[in-house]
């Protein structure tokens, strides 16, 4: 099939074309490159299968394919609220723009939605039946309200238009090509890990995150695109919940660093509780991460010594 990624040069997004790629797909990787990077994708420009348009979802474009992946978005605090608006802009007229294009073509449109439409959560394990509860004024609500607009877009085309969607709520991943300065918990502590500073906890570390390597997560994407049967919103993610100071201990012990734990205070809006209920992709879909946390990890240490030895 010809298949678009947007947000194709991204860290989701670059381990999608590839593994879509490998499975004789041809792929239209869009790109505004605010958070993506070329060297994500550099291994596959040579690819006669593999085509990048650098452009940005804010803004309609014409294509003909089969199915779209929208994963454009910044996902991590730092460059979600680095312009808020824009964030909000790619969010919900991304969608409009790429479910007119699904409209117009009659293609299958996955939507990459996210936990953060649970905000800090009253329920534990979070299941997709839970409304969640987000501050919409809030500094995260860009990216959180954005994607729940983006949540309501899909359903309404579906409804009013037939259009056919797919929407999945992605939890806490990790792997290689996360960014360095992204921000995000995995890459932070591996980083400080590795360059031997001070790690940084927010809050005292009670607060739990359950993370899903990349590779799982790809899996269960590309299940659900070619599911017969269901629109979501479905969970994907990793129930293996742990608190962010046992993450941090066990960076320490996994780089063998001699750094030290800093407490810092909790940023707004930040929540205590991650868990996925995953339920309904293991009845509908057959799936479940199959990646321990160590192994993903190794892989992950691995990659960033990689980076920043090339740093020199």
């Amino acid at each position: 099939m010809r298949v678009l990624v947007t947000g194709g040069a991204g860290f989701i997004g670059s381990h999608l074309c590839e593994r879509l790629l490998r499975e004789g797909h041809e792929v239209l990787c869009l790109d505004n490159f605010f958070t993506g990077s070329k060297d994500n994708i550099r291994h596959l420009l040579d690819n006669r299968h593999f085509e990048l348009l650098r452009h940005d979802v804010t803004q309609p474009i014409l294509l003909e394919i089969d199915r779209i992946f929208n994963l454009a978005c910044p996902a991590s605090p730092i460059h979600y609220q680095y312009n808020p608006v824009k964030t909000i802009k790619t969010n919900v007229l991304g969608a409009i723009h790429m479910l007119g294009l699904a409209k117009r073509v009659k293609a299958r449109i996955l939507q990459a939605s996210t936990s953060e439409v649970y905000g800090d959560p009253l329920t534990h394990p979070q299941s997709e039946d839970y409304w969640g509860n987000v501050n919409p004024i809030g500094l995260r609500s860009c990216y959180d309200e954005g994607k729940r607009v983006a949540e309501t877009l899909m359903m309404d085309y579906h409804r009013q238009n037939g259009v056919d969607i797919r929407i999945i709520r992605i939890f806490n991943t990790y792997g290689p090509r996360m960014a360095l300065n992204d921000g995000r918990v995995v890459s932070n502590f591996i980083v400080q890990a590795l360059r031997g500073e001070d790690i940084t906890v927010y809050g005292d570390g009670s607060q739990t995150r359950s993370f899903c390597y990349v590779d799982d997560l790809i899996d269960g994407m590309l299940r659900f695109m070619e599911c017969g049967s269901g629109t979501g919103p479905l969970n994907l993610g990793n129930p293996a919940e742990t608190s962010i100071l046992e993450f941090a201990t066990r960076i320490i012990d996994l780089t063998g660093s001699t750094s030290k734990i800093v407490y810092k205070p909790l940023p707004s809006d930040d929540p205590r509780q991650r868990q996925p209920d995953i339920t309904r992709a293991k009845s509908l879909l057959g799936w479940e991460p199959r990646t321990g946390l160590e192994i993903g990890l190794k892989k992950t240490i691995e990659y960033f010594s990689d980076v920043l030895a090339k740093e020199g």
